[in-house]
């Protein structure tokens, strides 16, 4: 008699998959960033990733990071994070857990916080100590957000499509 499969992927993995595949959709030449809005009970609620807003033509908008402001893609993106949360349209987002690619913005942090959600679980942390992150920190913890960076397992997913 055999046993069940025991090579599967965790429950951590898995979100933070789907996270990073959905940052795959981004158009940003860039930075690629995806979110997983997933409940307690481990039911995906709510994908994003960065990108400009509908209706708004990312073949006419700049992409561009440096340059006179209104010319640069910051003005106009919308983050993965506040994608996710305004994709949801299930009702309340009250303690359910985000896994996002990249550690959140304060503007970012401002709106998981008020949607209630409890969990950030993120990978890259590559702008801590900026002004925003730091800001973004020190709100989840007033807020009682739990932040953890996700523990890449090293393990390699393949699939072909």
């Amino acid at each position: 008699m055999s046993g069940k499969r025991t090579d599967y992927i965790s429950w951590d993995e898995y979100f933070m998959g789907v996270a990073m595949l959905a940052g795959m959709r981004s158009k940003d030449p860039n930075t690629q960033v995806g979110c997983c809005i997933v409940s307690r009970q481990n039911k995906i609620l709510s994908i994003g990733y960065n990108g400009f807003p509908m209706g708004v033509s990312d073949d006419v908008f700049p992409w561009s990071r440096e340059g006179e402001p209104l010319m640069t893609k910051y003005p106009y993106v919308t983050h993965s994070e506040l994608n996710a949360i305004l994709n949801y349209r299930g009702g309340s987002l009250e303690g359910a857990i985000l896994y996002v690619s990249l550690f959140p913005c304060n503007e970012c942090a401002k709106a998981i916080i008020q949607s209630g959600i409890k969990t950030v679980v993120y990978d890259s942390d590559k702008y801590a100590g900026t002004d925003s992150m730091v800001a973004s920190r020190r709100m989840f913890e007033a807020a009682g957000v739990e932040c953890r960076q996700y523990v890449r397992t090293g393990r390699k997913i393949e699939i072909s499509l």
